[in-house]
């Protein structure tokens, strides 16, 4: 994720302060990984030193003293380059889930490996409930549903992945133990 290609967009709404749009983040993205305050204002900060965002105002009610940010024209222009661009399929694969199968074959053998993807199998699934429920919630806004749908996509990738590996695994292993 661009974090700074994402504050360029919640900033497209208009000038905001560091908080407010750490706080727009968490809101706008519930099932991303929430963004630190330090990594927004660092982010900030190289934003404007390369004149995508400028300081709008200061203002110090009744604590430190805030700065609200306002995008620039150079900035608009980067948040519409970016958003215009588009994403390229990851070139590796780098799951943490490939490489425990992996290394489960290697060291422990089929069934180590069966066990695995079977638990891995029974998470994946809890999982996909949940969030189904979270779709299901009359309260859910679109950003909710759409966060979910995104995951459950995903999980659902995995999950065929997953059961392709176990009848490939289980064919392996009848090869070499007949």
């Amino acid at each position: 994720m661009s974090t700074a290609h994402l504050l360029l967009g919640l900033l497209a709404a208009g000038a905001r302060y560091g908080y407010e749009l750490k706080r727009s983040h968490d809101e706008r993205l519930p099932r991303a990984k929430p963004l630190a305050y330090g990594q927004v204002y660092a982010t900030l900060g190289r934003l404007e030193r390369d004149g995508l965002v400028e300081q709008a105002g200061q203002d110090r009610e009744g604590g430190p003293d805030r700065t609200s940010y306002a995008l620039t024209g150079a900035g608009r222009d980067e948040l519409d380059r970016w958003l215009a661009s588009t994403e390229p399929p990851a070139p590796h694969v780098n799951s943490e889930l490939l490489a425990k199968v992996t290394v489960a074959l290697l060291v422990a053998g089929a069934e180590r490996a069966r066990a695995t993807l079977a638990a891995q199998r029974r998470a994946h699934i809890a999982r996909v409930r949940e969030l189904t429920k979270v779709k299901n919630d009359p309260v859910a806004t679109l950003d909710d549903v759409i966060a979910a749908d995104y995951a459950i996509a995903h999980l659902d990738a995995d999950l065929r992945w997953l059961e392709t590996t176990l009848e490939r695994v289980a064919d392996w292993h009848r090869e070499v133990h007949s």
